[in-house]
């Protein structure tokens, strides 16, 4: 049985196409890079600025110089680039990134993304989230349905502070996969062995349903 994080992850890669430059959020969209096939030519893009990031190093590779977004020991692909911040922000704001797959703490039925801060938390920073929900494009959000108290992180408005208005295309949750249009929020797919009765249940949002067959 998978745990719910390698539910959600199984999922997420689906959305990666061979050729693509991507953005992987940190926290559990990192683990993507470890998913994607190998014989699939993609650039993973890291604001700090890195092109090129391979799967997490093993224990004979960790180079303490190679690091991600999340400050996470990472590995190079051949071909990979590195440049300053300037020069990796030009490629998310100028729309040179095909896709990026970030975490959320909350989504709105619109769309709308607050995955930044919890008010009274520590954080290390804004990072880039709100240039990449306005520079990739598309936007994809990966998140447990709902908190460890059990209330639905699927809402009709996000409550924390917003990264973006109507920026996410798709969300992957453990219990179903959502995209958002101009006619609002819909169902798109359900992960194994989930009813829609349950989703209805533990999603505050309101959503249409557009099961694929």
């Amino acid at each position: 049985m998978m745990n719910v994080r390698e539910r959600i992850i199984k999922r997420a890669v689906k959305e990666v196409k061979d050729g693509m430059n991507i953005n992987l959020g940190i926290g559990m969209p990192t683990l993507i890079a470890n998913e994607i096939p190998n014989d699939f030519d993609v650039m993973l893009q890291s604001e700090n600025g890195l092109l090129g990031i391979g799967p997490y190093p093993s224990e004979n590779e960790v180079d303490a110089d190679l690091i991600n977004a999340g400050k996470e020991t990472v590995t190079t692909v051949t071909g990979s680039a590195f440049f300053d911040s300037a020069e990796s922000f030009a490629m998310i704001r100028g729309g040179h990134i095909d896709l990026a797959i970030l975490g959320g703490m909350e989504v709105s039925e619109r769309g709308d993304l607050a995955n930044w801060i919890i008010p009274g938390k520590m954080v290390k920073g804004m990072g880039g989230a709100m240039d990449i929900v306005n520079g990739a494009k598309k936007i994809v959000i990966v998140m447990e349905h709902v908190t460890k108290h059990g209330a639905s992180k699927v809402k009709k408005e996000c409550s924390l502070p917003l990264t973006g208005k109507q920026v996410v295309n798709r969300l992957i949750t453990d219990l179903a996969v959502f995209d958002f249009t101009s006619d609002g929020m819909e169902l798109v797919e359900l992960q194994s062995g989930v009813t829609v009765e349950e989703v209805r249940e533990k999603t505050e949002a309101e959503f249409k349903l557009a099961l694929k067959v």
